[in-house]
């Protein structure tokens, strides 16, 4: 007894394409857009799951950067702070003595 396999060709579509395809999904539907590019449903849904998933982490960084900024901004202004309050004890240690 033989054993035969077929190699299951897989189709690799580019960023633009992926995009373009949910751009029609979104106008005319997923099932229709499935049967117009001849895709699996499935392929639409993973499709959208990925990009909604990309733009959240998208706006999590950059709330994150911006988060990062003002906790730079304060750091730098305790900092500063402290160097003035280690410059005036020194000052007033001395008048002390």
């Amino acid at each position: 007894m033989t054993k035969t396999t077929t190699k299951i060709k897989y189709t690799r579509h580019s960023q633009e394409y992926k995009d373009h395809a949910l751009e029609l999904a979104k106008q005319v539907g997923i099932a229709k857009c499935a049967r117009q590019l001849q895709l699996h449903e499935s392929q639409l849904y993973t499709w959208r799951k990925n990009a909604q998933h990309k733009a959240s982490i998208t706006q999590r960084e950059s709330s994150l950067a911006c988060e990062n900024v003002l906790l730079k901004k304060e750091l730098a202004r305790a900092r500063e702070e402290l160097a003035i309050a280690k410059k005036a004890a020194t000052y007033f240690a001395k008048q002390l003595s």
